[in-house]
């Protein structure tokens, strides 16, 4: 088998082009805004590229982004909480709580989803620690809180308004929760300016 030294050449700069090029970016038609894409290898097949993140093609703004979200007690302007949230486009959510010291877990995680054209219900699932126990075989763990939201994006895509739960379990999950808070929130879009 003969190898030429240009064909080589040509492979080697394929291949570098190819290890030094951006983030794939799968765009559909005539659609302004591109989305990213990843790569699925699939089991049958050698692979594909794949959309990923909120389809916006009706022109509607996205919840996926970072928050400063304040939770308040009933329609009070009394807090509950507050803290930063990353809503995540492939429907996942992280939270660091504000109220909440490291040791006894500050920060929780979500899945959302759209219910409407402006509306997001998300559901948080935390874990709670006594730290005067952190010794302990269980860590300290003293609870597991799900915390609910239904919030409504406004139009321009930079606030958001709504209402929440707070519901407790035992360390173990089983049994009826305890509800510790219920109320509204509110959220505020970050951006890098």
């Amino acid at each position: 088998m003969k190898i030429s030294l240009k064909s080589t050449a040509l492979g080697l700069a394929a291949f570098g082009a190819l290890a030094i090029a951006a983030p794939a970016w799968a765009g559909c038609g005539d659609a302004p805004v591109k989305s990213p894409a990843m790569f699925e290898k699939g089991q049958t097949d050698s692979g594909r590229f794949i959309r990923v993140g909120n389809d916006n093609s009706q022109g509607q703004a996205s919840i996926a982004g970072l928050w400063a979200v304040n939770f308040y007690i009933g329609q009070t302007q009394t807090k509950f909480d507050w803290g930063f949230a990353a809503w995540h486009s492939d429907g996942t959510e992280i939270m660091n709580s504000g109220t909440r010291a490291p040791s006894t877990e500050n920060f929780c995680m979500g899945v959302w989803a759209q219910t409407g054209g402006n509306s997001y219900q998300l559901t948080h699932y935390a874990l709670s620690y006594d730290p005067t126990k952190a010794a302990a075989a269980d860590g300290g763990i003293n609870g597991r809180v799900v915390i609910r939201e239904w919030v409504n994006l406004n139009g321009r895509g930079t606030q958001f308004t709504g209402t929440y739960t707070v519901d407790v379990y035992a360390p173990s999950g089983l049994g009826s929760p305890t509800r510790i808070a219920q109320g509204r929130i509110t959220g505020d879009r970050l951006t890098v300016n």
